[in-house]
């Protein structure tokens, strides 16, 4: 349920009130007109239940924090499952006439000057297919680490450079890979590889972000991403950042590395000291 503000002025009040100018120091600031959510499953609020739910997930809690604010934020979003920094510039993944950056920045064009808030997830699909329970393949995640280092720069410049009053947020991504740690001793291995591949890919996403001097949610930290102190779950005594994928994703249920309704909450936690006025 939306949270609305009612302000209720007495009619007396209203008649004996003289309007009066006020004073550009006095003003306040309009506040976001728009939201554009971008990037892949997680933006488009994938679950494996349900499929996309483009106004759930992180991007519904988003958009319920920034309403709170500002009544009249409308909601645009173009996340699309399965989008890699590559088909984000080129498309062909979720509409085979433009790409995602296509419909961003014709989204953007005529709003250079309002106020609004992007967020976008991306880079995850540049990697995820190098990781198996067989193993990591190394060359594979090269590639895509090279693709996200070419790729991300550039799409976030654009974007900045499209809508230059607008808040931009990146989100760095939690590790649905230490899920294999179920697996026993070598599954425990390709955990604990996948944890150090994951700091270097949201290293990446980082680095990507500071061209533009954007602020980065960090969902990793709010996944307790390293955080490897014993607890106790239904699944037995796991590192405390194993038990969160598992409480908080479809990976040790359903080996699906999307969310649940609390990780999206998670991830929404991550966004909001960057939406809060």
């Amino acid at each position: 349920m939306r949270r609305q503000l009612s302000v209720v002025l007495t009619a007396a009040i209203a008649a004996a009130t003289v309007a009066l100018p006020i004073s550009s120091a006095d003003a306040k600031p309009a506040g976001p007109k728009w939201y554009l959510a971008l990037g892949d499953s997680l933006a488009a609020g994938y679950q494996p239940t349900t499929g996309d739910d483009k106004t759930g997930g992180y991007v519904g809690g988003a958009l319920d924090m920034l309403r709170e604010q500002h009544r009249g934020v409308q909601l645009t979003n173009l996340g699309c499952s399965g989008e890699t920094t590559t088909t984000f510039l080129e498309g062909g993944k979720c509409d085979t006439k433009r790409s995602q950056q296509d419909q961003a920045l014709h989204f953007l064009k005529g709003r250079s000057h309002q106020q609004g808030v992007i967020t976008i997830d991306l880079g995850s699909n540049d990697v995820d297919k190098c990781v198996t329970t067989a193993g990591i393949d190394m060359s594979c995640i090269g590639t895509g680490l090279t693709s996200i280092a070419t790729n991300l720069p550039s799409i976030l410049q654009k974007l900045h450079a499209a809508a230059p009053n607008a808040e931009i947020v990146v989100l760095n991504y939690y590790n649905p890979f230490l899920a294999a740690y179920l697996l026993g001793p070598a599954g425990q291995v390709l955990a604990g590889q996948s944890a150090y591949l994951a700091g270097v890919v949201n290293g990446e996403i980082a680095q990507a972000a500071s061209t533009i001097d954007a602020p980065v949610a960090d969902v990793a930290t709010a996944f307790e991403n390293d955080d490897t102190t014993p607890v106790t779950t239904p699944f037995g005594t796991l590192p405390t950042n194993v038990a969160r994928i598992c409480e908080w994703t479809w990976m040790c249920t359903k080996q699906n590395i999307h969310p649940n309704d609390m990780g999206y909450a998670v991830m929404a936690s991550a966004l909001a000291p960057y939406l809060r006025s």
